[in-house]
């Protein structure tokens, strides 16, 4: 059965962006974290992603994911609005717009996904959102050796209460990412 991760990379100080919204101070590694095991590992057992719809409208232009995005799998975006424009698409990577909840974003995740893992890719609200309603099974946390002061937080109050979780896996890279994965305690 598919498991579902949740995970992002943040600074020390627990941000996902700086005060401008930018997540490049995030990843001065981006080259070599392509190379790196955590996310050869995470993109060899995905099935299928789910994001929200800010994560998704980060390329520039939503074509570009055919091909170029890491993970060629079904995507699951979760959105009040679907685009006008469907993004072209690639036999592996296909695009379902969700509108009526995280619920049922996971759930056709995790049917897409058969028996490999279903990786939440963001953002943070995606995230809170799936914590609160008790879906995740695994949290995957990149932290970034930077404090960047301001910006948007993945954890802020997910209204779960106290969330138990369990250590999996710490790892450290040489650019000073420290990889950490937990289980969520159920």
């Amino acid at each position: 059965m598919a498991k579902v991760i949740v995970g992002m990379t943040i600074s020390v100080d627990g941000f996902v962006t700086d005060p401008s919204g930018s997540v490049e101070p995030l990843y001065p590694d981006f080259a070599a974290l392509h190379e790196a095991a955590p996310l050869i590992e995470a993109v060899q057992a995905t099935g299928a992603v789910v994001m929200g719809r800010k994560a998704f409208s980060m390329a520039d232009d939503p074509d570009w994911y055919a091909g170029n995005y890491e993970f060629q799998v079904p995507i699951f975006v979760l959105t009040h609005t679907p685009p006008q424009k469907q993004p072209k698409e690639t036999p592996a990577l296909t695009f379902t717009f969700v509108t009526d909840g995280i619920e049922s974003a996971i759930r056709q995740a995790k049917a897409a996904a058969g028996a490999k893992d279903v990786t939440v890719i963001g953002g943070a609200r995606t995230i809170r959102q799936i914590i609160r309603a008790g879906l995740a099974d695994e949290l995957s946390i990149d932290i970034m050796p930077v404090l960047l002061g301001g910006g948007l937080r993945l954890f802020e109050p997910t209204g779960a209460g106290s969330v138990p979780l369990e250590r999996i896996q710490v790892l450290g890279s040489p650019g000073g990412r420290t990889s950490l994965k937990y289980r969520f305690v159920k």
